[in-house]
Formats: structure tokens, C-alpha cells, sequence
């Protein structure tokens, strides 16, 4: 059973009515799957034939960096899709593996009947070329943070993006046992680099608030 309520709040589908969405849907052909917690959904490599979409739960995405170390690119909730930009072109293949965070239900539609709905509806096809526009753009900075070879890189990188070119001050969206994570460091050395960071004046940390100091000797650092 789809929630159509929810499904019509996913990026692909936004701004069509759940009545609407229902009756697309009963013109294709579809499956739903059923993941428990920590499985395997798809590997880095495989090929993206079908749309997947998080109907319940979440899931991550995980690469390896340059070191071989595994590195979260980011967890995706419902109703998000999963690798909307790799289901056509040349080399259609999941850029990341996706590991379930939860027991997950995903909405699978194969790429020929996808194409249909495209066909059919210019509301979805505009939504699926802004979502895969969006997603280009957010893996095109994913991969120039991975490219930071130092932990305080990551965390200047990290800070000055948030704080934007207005703010000072910048609340964490992660606990550090996340933030760590999403670094692709220990818990440890993350702590350790912040505190380097505080105690050079560049940064000074309370818990998850951060006010940025320096700005220009933050974006010296990503000089390196």
C-alpha cells in the first residue's frame, strides 16, 4: 500500500495531487520492497535501471575516498529518490552504495515506465530535470570537500558554507558522533581538531553553537 499523501511530497512528484499521483501510478507497472535495518540496498557500481524512492525510513549513501576509508555522502528520507541523476545517459551506475539507516519501504519503477509518466506529464518531467539538476550540483560540492585532505579543511570548508557570507555564528545540524560520520574521521580526532581550532582563535565552540572568529584565516586553511 503507497501513500499517495507522501509520494506527492516527493521532489519528482511535487505539486501533483495525491488523486492524480494514484491514478499515474495505476497505469504502470511498479513494485514496493521491504528492506530491514543495515541491509544492502544497491553497490556502488551497479546498474541504475529503475527509479527507487524512500516511501518510509531512511537510507545512506557511502563511497570510499582516497584513502579507501568509507565516507556517508548524506542520508536520504521519504519520500526522496535515490540516484535520480544515474537512471539514463551512457553510464547509468550507482555512484555510492545505499545502506538502510532503518527498516525501509522503496518504491521501485523501471526506467521504461518511468518514461512513460515523463512522456505524459511536463509537471513530472520539469520536476525530475530540477531534481537531477539539484543533485549534480550537490555532488559537485560533495566531491570538492572530499578532495580536503585535513581534517581542519573539512571542518573550515564545513563552517564557512554553513555561515555563508552573512553569518558568524552557525548552529551544528549533526552531533559530533554524526559530523564525525560525515567527515569520515574518528569521533576523537574530530574533537581534537575543533579544539585546535578554538584554542587558535579561529573558532570558538559551545557544544553545537560555533562562532566563526576569523574568517580569513578559516579560508586560508582551504588553501592548505
Amino acid at each position: 500500500m503507497i501513500d499517495f499523501d507522501l509520494l506527492s511530497r516527493s521532489p519528482v512528484f511535487k505539486g501533483i495531487t495525491p488523486d492524480h499521483l494514484k491514478a499515474i501510478m495505476q497505469e504502470i507497472h511498479y513494485q514496493v520492497k521491504n528492506f530491514g535495518k543495515n541491509e544492502m540496498v544497491v553497490h556502488s557500481g551497479d546498474e541504475c535501471s529503475r527509479l527507487f524512492i524512500v516511501l518510509e525510513g531512511s537510507v545512506k549513501g557511502e563511497m570510499a575516498d582516497y584513502t579507501g576509508k568509507t565516507i556517508k555522502i548524506e542520508d536520504i528520507a521519504a519520500p526522496r529518490p535515490l540516484a535520480a541523476a544515474f537512471l539514463f545517459g551512457a553510464n547509468n551506475r550507482f555512484p555510492v552504495t545505499v545502506i538502510t539507516n532503518e527498516p525501509v519501504r522503496l518504491l521501485c519503477i523501471e526506467r521504461s515506465e518511468f518514461l512513460k509518466i515523463l512522456q505524459q506529464d511536463s509537471q513530472i518531467l520539469t520536476n525530475y530535470l530540477n531534481s537531477i539538476s539539484s543533485r549534480a550540483q550537490f555532488l559537485s560540492q560533495r566531491i570538492r570537500f572530499l578532495s580536503f585532505k585535513t581534517i581542519r579543511q573539512k571542518i573550515a570548508h564545513y563552517l564557512l558554507d554553513l555561515a555563508g557570507d552573512r553569518l558568524a555564528v552557525v548552529e551544528l545540524p549533526l552531533s559530533q558522533a554524526q559530523l564525525a560520520e560525515f567527515f569520515g574521521v574518528t569521533r576523537p580526532a574530530l574533537a581534537r581538531a575543533l579544539g585546535e581550532l578554538d584554542q587558535e582563535g579561529l573558532i570558538q565552540v559551545q557544544r553545537r553553537v560555533i562562532r566563526i572568529q576569523d574568517k580569513g584565516k578559516m579560508n586560508e586553511l582551504l588553501k592548505g
